[in-house]
């Protein structure tokens, strides 16, 4: 009898302790555009070129435009790791390049009981947000395979050379063999763990320092 008794007894506080539990605050997505073709969709690690516009839910107000204000260029950042605030993180998953959103983000997902700037404590905010690129973060698996140009799964410092010649010419600055092969020392003796003279496929991936 005192058997059962006590088994109801954890049953009632399992039940009330479930109850007790505030559900866990969730990012409401719109899809405002999408392209008919998507090449990619946006995934944590990738770094993502953006054009936004902020607004408080409460009375509308817009507290900052991409488009209108600063510089008027749109915003990198890397997706999944917080350099924005969580409810991007979690509302711009699997979008295309071109791709436009309407995100409703809790306080919880913002900037809770401390606000920003113009942004007020405990606000909740609307963004209107466009993917203008999809690039693959310095530490991604397409990365690697990228400089991977012999698909031997490790990186030799010819691999690594050519990669930043490559890197330098896409932005427009003039390649530098001087100075791509100090880069290039300097990358090794950060990366090579094992001192094999090549970058492997899990040294280069469970790195935190960029290449």
């Amino acid at each position: 009898m005192l058997q059962i008794m006590f088994s109801f007894l954890l049953l009632f506080v399992h039940l009330n302790v479930d109850c007790a539990k505030l559900p866990e605050p969730e990012v409401k997505i719109e899809v405002m555009s999408k392209p008919f073709l998507c090449h990619r969709k946006s995934k944590y690690g990738d770094i993502l070129l953006v054009h936004y516009e902020g607004f408080l839910e409460s009375n509308g107000t817009m507290f900052h435009s991409s488009r209108q204000q600063g510089d008027k260029n749109p915003m990198w950042f890397t997706l999944g790791i917080r350099e924005v605030i969580q409810g991007w993180d979690k509302g711009l998953q699997n979008m295309c390049a071109g791709e436009r959103r309407k995100l409703t983000i809790p306080p919880a997902l913002a900037y809770g009981k401390e606000g920003k700037g113009k942004i007020p404590p405990e606000s909740t905010l609307i963004f209107d947000i466009e993917v203008m690129e999809i690039r693959n973060g310095p530490r991604s698996h397409e990365s690697f395979q990228e400089m991977d140009l012999n698909d031997d799964w490790r990186l030799s410092r010819q691999e690594v050379k050519e990669y930043l010649r490559k890197e330098f010419e896409r932005h427009g600055y003039a390649a530098n063999d001087t100075h791509h092969e100090v880069m290039v020392e300097d990358i090794f003796k950060k990366e090579d763990e094992d001192e094999d003279g090549f970058i492997s496929a899990r040294e280069f991936t469970y790195k935190h320092d960029e290449l």
